[in-house]
Formats: structure tokens, sequence, C-alpha cells
């Protein structure tokens, strides 16, 4: 018999990890990305990325209740599809969030570097320490991972509360220069399309269905108060950006929402929850993506060293030692551009992925109408090719 990790993570718990995996490269990073695709239409891209989020959210939340086992649609492919979709899900699920934590992990280092001038290779050396550092973290077990998502989340919120509020207390400066934006008519779906991916750390909540307590209640449950925040700061954080009336140009190396604050005392504090909240981002990548490599293991499309536990059942210390490598990798030879847009399309397909296996539910285990995963699908595969068209 396979040996089950143990399910210690109730909905606070579940909630913490849904909302540390978001509040991070999301609110500090992409919001100010999606202005300078988007401009003044800004909000109806997040509007556009949280709605197809929600389906998308459904439909992992509908298949994490019905299969509650580590991995995601990697084994959700497998119970309802056929190998082949399980196993595409599983690369892309690996190759998309590892992507999103070393553009995390980088931004954490630039966010760094506003303080102190440092070179672009000691940037580098430090994000994969922080990496190594999270790494380390996880493999304590997630019960006192979670204690830490817990400040991580805090500290991130009061951030973003700080620069909202600054922001709306900030004369409009109609004077500031304003980089060019993107016009077309489907520059809109491009910034949804780099959007969404900051949207899915509810993803990591589906793929610790094996450890999350009571997984047909609380499952769903996390998954929707967590897009509800989400989308709330969101939209508040855009109508920030555009009343400061600063849309700038994405920086690949050095953009963050800190960097519209210049003059004020309060720029500080933006700045260490930015580096808090995208180190949160860090942590439950590196567990969501140790538990997909832990389920690929178990089913010998990995190297079947990779499933095994430690003595505890509370970490998978192999699993989590070459999510390690594959993040470091990534950090190492990318940027922040580059790896945040191969998140982005990625992660989109393997949303597809997602709601086509939770079409094949069956009616008795359903809690979510099929039209809901239909509209997923859909607007995955639009978001996907109006983004290349734009």
């Amino acid at each position: 018999m396979t040996k089950q990790l143990i399910r210690t993570t109730q909905l606070k718990g579940a909630l913490t990890i849904g909302l540390g995996s978001i509040l991070g490269t999301g609110a500090y990073v992409s919001v100010g990305l999606g202005a300078s695709i988007a401009g003044e239409s800004l909000i109806w891209a997040i509007l556009l990325a949280a709605f197809t989020a929600l389906c998308n959210g459904l439909s992992s939340a509908q298949l994490a209740a019905a299969h509650p086992v580590s991995g995601g649609t990697y084994e959700y492919g497998y119970r309802f599809l056929n190998p082949a979709s399980g196993v595409t899900a599983g690369a892309l699920f690996i190759i998309a969030k590892s992507a999103s934590a070393a553009t995390a992990a980088l931004a954490v280092a630039w966010y760094v570097n506003s303080f102190f001038a440092v070179s672009e290779w000691l940037i580098k050396a430090s994000a994969i320490c922080l990496l190594l550092l999270l790494t380390i973290f996880v493999l304590l077990g997630v019960r006192r991972t979670n204690r830490l998502n817990a400040v991580i989340v805090a500290a991130s919120v009061l951030g973003l509360l700080v620069f909202i509020g600054v922001a709306f207390n900030t004369s409009v400066n109609t004077s500031a220069v304003k980089a060019p934006v993107a016009s077309g008519s489907l520059s809109v779906f491009h910034a949804a399309a780099l959007m969404f991916v900051a949207f899915t750390g509810y993803g990591r909540i589906a793929t610790m269905g094996e450890e999350i307590a009571e997984p047909r209640r609380n499952i769903p449950r996390a998954v929707i108060l967590t897009l509800i925040i989400v989308s709330v700061l969101y939209i508040m954080v855009g109508l920030a950006i555009l009343h400061m009336g600063r849309i700038v140009t994405f920086d690949q190396n050095g953009f963050n929402i800190a960097n519209l604050m210049n003059d004020s005392p309060w720029q500080w504090l933006v700045s260490l929850g930015g580096i808090v909240a995208m180190s949160g981002v860090v942590l439950n990548l590196v567990l969501g993506v140790s538990r997909v490599i832990l389920a690929m293991g178990r089913r010998g499309d990995l190297p079947t060293f990779l499933a095994q536990l430690d003595k505890d059942s509370k970490s998978a210390p192999a699993a989590t030692w070459v999510t390690f490598l594959v993040m470091a990798f990534i950090a190492l030879t990318g940027g922040i551009e580059s790896t945040w847009t191969l998140s982005a399309f990625t992660v989109l397909i393997y949303y597809g992925i997602t709601n086509i296996a939770a079409l094949k539910v069956s009616h008795e285990e359903r809690f979510i109408p099929k039209a809901l995963s239909v509209v997923g699908l859909i607007s995955c595969a639009g978001l996907v090719i109006l983004a290349a068209l734009a």
C-alpha cells in the first residue's frame, strides 16, 4: 500500500496557503505589467483573468473533492481521462510553476536591489539562496509551513493596503511621463493572459488534496474565498496605479509597485511587503511542485525514489530537492519577463486539461454544473490564442 501524507491542514490553513501562493508576484509586479500592456483597460483585464480563474478554480475544487490526493491535474488526468493527459498535465505544471517560483525569487532579489545596488550575478545568487532557504522550510513539514504562511499573508496584505492608501491620497500627477501603452484591441486579452497566472495560487490547495482535512468541504471553500479576497485586492491595486497616473513600461529586471512611491516615506514598508509576499509565493510553489513530482514518482512517470516520504509522513525530501534544482536552474538562466510569460502560457494549457477532466466527474460526485468547466476551457483556449495574436 502506498504511504500517504497525513491530513493536518484545516480550512484556515488551506486558505492561507492559497493566499500565500498568490499575494506576491501578482499584486506587487503583475498588476503593473498588466497596466503597461492594457493601459486604462487594466481593470477589464483583471476582471477577465479573475473570471477565468473562478471557472478554473471551481473545476479544480470539483476534481480535488472527488479525488483528494496530491498531484493536482496530473492525478486527475490519470483518473478521469488517460495516462497521456496526466503526464502532459504533470509536465506542464512543473514547468509553469517552477517558472513562477523563479520569477518570484528573482523579483525578491531585485526588490532588495532597490535598497542595495549589487551586481546582476549577486542578484541571481540571492534568488537561488532564497529558493534553498524556503525549500528547507518545506522539508520541516507542512504544519510549520502553515504558521509561516499566516505571517506572510498578513505582511503581504499590509503592504498592499499601505500602497492603496498612499496612492488614493496622492494628487494625480498629470505631468508624469507615461510610456506608450499597447493600443491594439487585443491588448486587454494579452494583459489578462499574463494576469491569469497571478490568480492561480488556488491550484496549490488542490495539489495538496491529500493533506487537507475534510477535502470535499474545505477545498471548494478555500478556493472560492481565496479568489474573492485576491480579486478585490488586485482591483484596488489596479485602480490605485491608474489613479496615480504613472503607467510605466515594464522593466523586466526591476519593476515593483513601490517604484511608484519614490516621494513617499512609506515606500520602504511596501517594498518590505513585496519581499515577504513574493517569498511566500516561492514557499508555496516549492510545496506544490514537489507534490506533483511526488505523485509522478509514485506512478513511475519519474524515478520512483522521488515518491519516498520522511519517517513521519509529513514531507517528501527527494521530490522537494529536485523541485529546488529545477527552480534554481530557471532562475539562473532566465529573467523576470521571460519566466513569467513561460508560466502564463503553460499554465493556461494546464488548466485547459483541468476543465476537460472536470467534465468527466460523475453526476453523484458533482457539485458544480458542467457549464462552468466548459466556460473555463473556452476561456483558457481563448486567452492563449488572443494573447498570441496581440
